[in-house]
C-alpha cells in the first residue's frame, strides 16, 4: 500500500521550501513507485513550481483517487484504506489551501506594513535631506518626546 498523492505532494513541497535532503526525496520516490515519472497529476505535483501550481495537482490528483475508489469494487480488500487515504487527501487538501491563504495574508500585511511606515515616516523632500532626521521623528505624535539631556 502507498500513498501516492502524499509522497507527490512532499516532493512537491520538498522542491519549493527549498529543502535538499536526498534520503527524504529518495524515500518519496520510492513511496512513488515511478509514479513520478509517468504523465499525469502526481507528476506534475511533484515538478510544481509554485504554490498555485502545486494547490492545482495535488487537487487532480485527489480528484483522480476519489475516480480510482469509487470504481474500486466493493469486494476488494483495499477498498477501506482506499477510503481512507481519500479522507486524508481532502484533509491535506483543505490544510494547504489554508496555508497558502495564510501566505497571501502575510504577503498583503507586509504591504499594509510597509504603507503604515511611510506614514509615520514620509520620505523626505530633496530640500529636506540634510535636516536632522531624529528631530523630526522624536516629534512625530507616535513617539513620545525625548527626555532633556
Amino acid at each position: 500500500m502507498s500513498c501516492h498523492e502524499i509522497a507527490a505532494l512532499r516532493l512537491g513541497l520538498m522542491s519549493l521550501l527549498g529543502r535538499d535532503d536526498e534520503a527524504e526525496r529518495q524515500h518519496e520516490l520510492a513511496e512513488l513507485a515511478g509514479a513520478a515519472d509517468q504523465p499525469g497529476p502526481l507528476a506534475a505535483t511533484v515538478a510544481a513550481r509554485d504554490l498555485a501550481g502545486l494547490q492545482r495537482c495535488f487537487a487532480a490528483a485527489a480528484a483522480e483517487l476519489e475516480t480510482r475508489v469509487s470504481a474500486t469494487p466493493a469486494s476488494d480488500a483495499q477498498l477501506p484504506y482506499l477510503r481512507t487515504l481519500v479522507v486524508l487527501c481532502k484533509k491535506v487538501e483543505l490544510d494547504l489551501d489554508r496555508h497558502v491563504a495564510g501566505l497571501g495574508r502575510l504577503y498583503a500585511d507586509l504591504e499594509t506594513m510597509h504603507d503604515l511606515v511611510h506614514e509615520i515616516y514620509p520620505p523626505a523632500e530633496p530640500a529636506d535631506r540634510g535636516d536632522n532626521r531624529l528631530a523630526s521623528l522624536a516629534s512625530s505624535t507616535l513617539l513620545p518626546p525625548r527626555p532633556p539631556a
